[in-house]
């Protein structure tokens, strides 16, 4: 079954700083038939505008994987981890037991980040922050597994579920499969571009969702940057 949600249809969110669309519901977007998928608890597609961004706050108990599509974000938590993260890379933040953290554009331009919250298997762990450069050259015409605490990804950025977030940037005409072991699902967001998916097509920014298939086939339609969760 493949289910999409196209982008005019997610949750909104605007103020004088932050324009956001939320495929699940998240703070006063509420829909009860999108709470979550599986262990995918948020996907917020976020355009965050120069010198502005989310003052100190705190999480536990999550996965928050933070994929920067255009621009770059800047990151500050209580225990001394800094850092900024370009378009193409990724960061993530383990909250576990407690973390306070501010996440600010620093930057000329607006940045575009999808950020993705993922529930952990364990609770209370040590809180952590990485982040890690992703080339999209070395993503071109393949899925390269960005975030994951599957076994088969050492070269992901650990997280604490069996779930992994994967990304590739195809050209016009390509395509790229990805197996689901029985049990798994599947949502992908193009992040750039149209695609087509087991022959249904979806548009830039739509949120597909995936059950009940054993092999997914992701054709470009046009030049396209794709980002998908695996999960249980």
């Amino acid at each position: 079954m493949i289910e999409i949600k196209t982008f005019d249809d997610l949750g909104r969110f605007q103020n004088d700083w932050l324009s956001a669309r939320y495929h699940f519901s998240f703070a006063d977007y509420y829909d009860p038939a999108r709470m979550g998928f599986g262990p995918l608890r948020v996907w917020n597609d976020d355009k965050i505008l120069p010198g502005t961004g989310f003052d100190l706050h705190g999480h536990r108990d999550m996965e928050i994987i933070t994929y920067v599509r255009e621009g770059a974000i800047t990151h500050k938590d209580h225990l001394g981890n800094e850092g900024r993260t370009e378009a193409g890379d990724v960061q993530v933040m383990s909250a576990g037991s407690g973390i306070m953290h501010a996440e600010f554009n620093r930057e000329d331009e607006a940045t575009r980040i999808f950020q993705i919250w993922i529930e952990p298997a364990v609770h209370g762990v040590e809180p952590r922050w990485e982040a890690r450069a992703f080339p999209k050259a070395e993503r071109a015409g393949e899925l390269v597994a960005l975030a994951s605490g599957r076994r088969q990804h050492q070269e992901a950025l650990p997280i604490y579920q069996d779930a992994a977030i994967l990304g590739a940037t195809l050209t016009a005409g390509q395509a790229v499969s990805h197996d689901l072991d029985p049990g798994r699902k599947l949502y992908l967001v193009p992040a750039k571009g149209s695609i087509t998916v087991n022959g249904v097509k979806a548009g830039e920014r739509d949120g597909i969702a995936i059950n009940d298939v054993d092999r997914v086939e992701i054709i470009a339609e046009t030049d396209a940057e794709i980002l998908l969760a695996d999960v249980a």
